[in-house]
């Protein structure tokens, strides 16, 4: 047996070592139980274990090790609550990555062909630059929303039977504009002497669909001096992929980033810039700061990971330096009370609450939320997992409901659709509610705009 996480290791990939590694890990957790409130995967676990008199884990079937895989969604929260994580004990236990090898070795011996819906989820949802520009548009965008905006519609439910995607999700609209197509068009203007630079990764989110969430992270950041570039040749982060197993095709997009990424910060440092990659998507920023260093490696990617910060993260980060600040002169909206829901990939990357702290810079009292949404992307859009997720949801709703605050923020635009299901409340991101804050109205001509939020004081 081999206590490996590593995919270029010659035992990685072989099943009869993954399934011993499964049972010395499933042992451990068993007598644990420290996370029987996360996700599905550890009661399902406890429960098998339990049937058996003597609870020999080494009793559980193949079938019974995967549904354990299955309803693992990668929260990450493991990182957060295990007290045996590498680096931290001698029993070295990476749940997550596990989960993932055992995905990854499914998905290379084609064990998906015996889910070819599982197999149509997967490529209606990770192909999302496919997608997003055939969608992202001003004609195509309205006809989008049109079909896919309400939840258990009739075209709903034929998604769901042709693609898997739960017809009850509340699915993001696409933008009439990419994020990038305003970029290039708009006028660039800082509102005070240069503080720092900013390599923007917006993510496939604030791309084509969240991409209000895009405009105000750069006006927010030009407000306070912070010149922001956009690299031509960025694609979406991969974590789709890698988390449905499909190493390759994750390797495939990250290459492609590592490699734009890294000459954009070498050419920044060649001019005595020293930029930051700014990320305002947790999941993505945490796939930069860890998942391209263990699974491509390389001082290029250790040079991406080194140098990407949270969008939050880094505007505090330039807040509390010696030689820069932010602005902290408010004078729009500001709401009395928000409830900060933290994602889970957020406070798995350890950097603490930076998106509370910067909320709290305008005034406004808040409160935290730090509960699972039950989403992760692909997982939880998936209908067959729907009421899984439902059920991991249902105590960050209830938590949500009884803040009664204002308003209700997130940084994960997927987490914040669940939220709107589970509370009926529509989440902002806390970069948008700091730049109302600043007084900084929304693009108007986004499916999603409210002209009340945008421009309050109207």
């Amino acid at each position: 047996m081999t206590t490996t996480y590593d995919p270029y290791h010659p035992k990685y990939y072989d099943e009869t070592d993954l399934r011993t590694e499964l049972d010395r890990v499933y042992d451990l957790c068993h007598g644990c139980r420290l996370c029987f409130k996360f996700c599905p995967s550890f009661p399902t676990l406890f429960d098998f274990v339990d049937q058996h008199d003597d609870q020999d884990v080494s009793k559980l079937t193949t079938a019974q090790q995967d549904q354990v895989v299955d309803e693992c969604f990668n929260c990450k929260l493991c990182y957060v609550n295990c007290p045996y994580t590498p680096d931290q004990h001698e029993w070295n236990l990476d749940f997550p990555r596990l989960m993932l090898r055992a995905k990854q070795i499914a998905h290379r011996d084609d064990d998906r062909k015996k889910k070819p819906m599982h197999l149509a989820t997967d490529y209606a949802l990770a192909k999302t630059d496919l997608i997003g520009s055939l969608n992202a548009n001003a004609v195509v965008s309205p006809i989008a929303e049109m079909a896919l905006a309400t939840p258990g519609s009739r075209p709903r439910q034929l998604v769901e039977r042709a693609l898997g995607i739960s017809a009850e999700r509340i699915l993001m609209p696409y933008a009439k504009q990419r994020f990038s197509t305003w970029f290039k068009k708009r006028s660039s203007s800082l509102g005070k002497p240069k503080q720092a630079d900013a390599i923007l990764f917006p993510t496939c989110l604030v791309e084509y669909q969240d991409v209000t969430v895009g405009h105000d992270l750069v006006k927010v950041c030009e407000r306070n001096g912070i010149h922001c570039s956009l690299p031509e040749g960025e694609n979406c982060c991969g974590a789709p992929w890698l988390h449905e197993g499909d190493v390759k095709n994750f390797e495939k997009l990250a290459r492609k980033n590592i490699a734009v990424l890294a000459e954009a910060i070498r050419e920044g440092d060649r001019k005595g810039q020293s930029p930051t990659v700014i990320v305002p998507q947790p999941t993505c920023g945490y796939i930069l700061k860890r998942d391209y260093v263990d699974y491509v490696g390389g001082p290029d990617a250790q040079l991406v990971a080194d140098r990407t910060q949270d969008a939050a993260e880094f505007l505090m980060a330039v807040h509390k330096a010696d030689d820069t600040e932010l602005d902290t002169e408010f004078t729009g909206h500001i709401p009395a009370s928000v409830t900060y829901h933290a994602p889970c990939h957020l406070r798995a990357q350890n950097i603490g609450l930076k998106s509370r702290d910067l909320i709290k810079l305008t005034g406004a009292k808040v409160k935290v939320v730090a509960e699972c949404s039950g989403i992760d992307g692909m997982w939880g859009l998936r209908a067959e997992y729907y009421d899984m997720a439902r059920k991991v949801a249902k105590k960050m709703g209830q938590m949500i409901i009884k803040n009664d605050s204002d308003v209700v923020a997130g940084d994960c635009s997927l987490a914040n659709g669940g939220i709107t299901l589970e509370t009926g409340s529509v989440p902002q991101h806390p970069i948008s509610l700091v730049a109302r804050a600043y007084g900084i109205a929304a693009e108007p001509d986004i499916p999603n705009y409210d002209p009340t939020f945008a421009n309050p004081q109207t």
